[in-house]
């Protein structure tokens, strides 16, 4: 059971979470507005925090900075409007670890609390972000951790280590627990257009929709071929 702050300036989007997230196991806090949702992260200092981002006064990104200004390893998940890449890249530039879209669907609400309780188990455990093998005729980079802007020196090594060993195919495994926030995304992005220029192709498996979207957003699709699936990317290298 994990103790979660629901911040929504609509109740009934409130009443909605707490039955479902009651229905789960989980102690529910809610707040109807930025500034009591924060002083309630202060006191009672949540497992993760889920925050809509346009409400009036403090909005949730202004939340959002807040509580990463206090607790720069709190887990918060952003709702935004569908389809609203704009504002989640915003919110991931802001160390948001995911985010869902309104209307939000169950199953994306129980997919977004199962990853988020496998990276705060993950981090409680503690490991190295990125890990990297070489095989036969290819170079394997092992995202398994939650990329941020501390990841910069150890995605700029991987993709180093990579280049430097000779294969022409690397391919990028992010595993379904992986989380990237805007300081590891421009990380990401300075590695692929290293691999780019240096004329090497490379593979990326196993992202989110939600972080696909934020790739085809951020022109990094169209410098790499994206499967859902490594044994995917594998069957076409």
């Amino acid at each position: 059971m994990s103790k979660i702050l629901v911040i929504d300036d609509e109740k009934a989007t409130l009443n909605m979470f707490k039955m479902l997230l009651s229905v789960y196991g989980h102690e529910v806090l809610t707040a109807e507005n930025g500034e009591i949702g924060i002083e309630l992260f202060d006191t009672e200092k949540p497992d993760l925090v889920m925050t809509d981002i346009k409400m009036p006064g403090v909005d949730g990104l202004q939340v959002l900075g807040r509580i990463k200004a206090m607790s720069p390893e709190a887990e918060v998940i952003v709702i935004t409007g569908h389809g609203d890449m704009e504002l989640a890249i915003k919110a991931l530039n802001l160390d948001a670890t995911d985010f869902l879209n309104k209307p939000v669907k169950r199953e994306d609400l129980e997919k977004a609390l199962q990853l988020s309780a496998e990276r705060r188990k993950f981090v409680s455990g503690k490991r190295d972000d990125v890990q990297f093998t070489l095989e036969d005729k290819i170079a394997v980079i092992n995202v398994i951790g939650s990329l941020t802007s501390k990841s910069d020196g150890s995605i700029h090594d991987v993709f180093d280590e990579a280049l430097s060993s000779g294969r022409k195919d690397i391919l990028m495994i992010f595993q379904e627990k992986t989380s990237i926030n805007g300081g590891g995304m421009d990380s990401l992005i300075k590695g692929v257009e290293k691999v780019r220029s240096r004329g090497c192709n490379l593979y990326i498996a196993g992202l989110s929709d939600n972080f696909h979207a934020v790739f085809d957003s951020m022109g990094i699709s169209s410098m790499a071929s994206m499967y859902d699936t490594e044994a995917e990317a594998r069957a076409n290298i």
